[in-house]
């Protein structure tokens, strides 16, 4: 599919509007673009609108505006195109691991991307390998912790071939090795991020760009050291 634009930007927001069905305004205007390889954060109070920006670009929640994800506008005759270029883990891990075994819900992103099932399993192996569950191909997510069960989440997005990583608060829950593996497998990646989350330090550790968001808008969007150092900002916003 021939790109929409020359921008070469992995992902394109321009103007975009959401409203939950009792009309309640999620957000408002919003506009953003993130270049290959860039990794960015999205923070805010609670329900300033950053799992519903992640939704949107994944085409799961009704929007108004344009979002062009790698050179694919989307829609619904093209959001299955553009869904590949882009993996996210949602804030319920939960909602991703529904196979028999964690090797096979770390597979089946690989395997839709038409790989055969023996590059399929060797790319789930690597994936569930570098978020620390080698050992554990075999089990049922529901016999994983919590905190594994988000790991193994994250596994089965780092399996397939994408642009862009949709991160919705990866840390939550994480023990302290746990988290430090999170880390250093993301900082490891080449991938595009934009990473939705109240973990301030995570953010300073990966990104290099913060967006803060607050009741549907963009309120400031810098470089990463310049809006964790504007104290008054975040205080307005809950962020400290």
């Amino acid at each position: 599919m021939a790109p929409v634009n020359g921008t070469g930007n992995v992902l394109e927001i321009h103007d975009l509007s959401v409203h939950y069905h009792d009309g309640t305004e999620a957000l408002a205007g919003v506009s953003l673009a993130i270049r290959p390889g860039q990794r960015a954060a999205i923070i805010g109070p609670n329900g300033a609108g950053k799992t519903t920006l992640l939704l949107a670009a994944m085409n799961a929640v009704h929007y108004h505006g344009r979002i062009i994800v790698d050179g694919i506008e989307l829609s619904r005759s093209t959001q299955a195109a553009a869904r590949g270029r882009c993996g996210m883990t949602f804030q319920n891990a939960d909602d991703q691991l529904f196979m028999p075994t964690l090797l096979d819900d770390v597979a089946f992103g690989p395997l839709n991307q038409r790989l055969s099932a023996d590059q399929a399993q060797a790319q789930a192996a690597a994936a569930i390998a570098a978020v620390g569950l080698a050992g554990m191909e075999a089990r049922a997510a529901h016999h994983l912790s919590g905190g594994q069960r988000r790991l193994a989440a994250l596994a089965t997005i780092l399996s397939m071939s994408v642009k862009l990583l949709l991160l919705d608060e990866p840390a939550a829950n994480l023990d302290f090795r746990s988290r430090q593996r999170l880390m250093e497998t993301l900082a490891a990646r080449g991938e595009a991020l934009l990473l939705a989350t109240h973990d301030l330090d995570l953010v300073e550790h990966l990104c290099n760009r913060i967006i803060v968001l607050d009741r549907g808008h963009i309120v400031a969007d810098g470089p990463t050291g310049r809006i964790l150092a504007d104290r008054p900002l975040l205080a307005r916003h809950g962020l400290a």
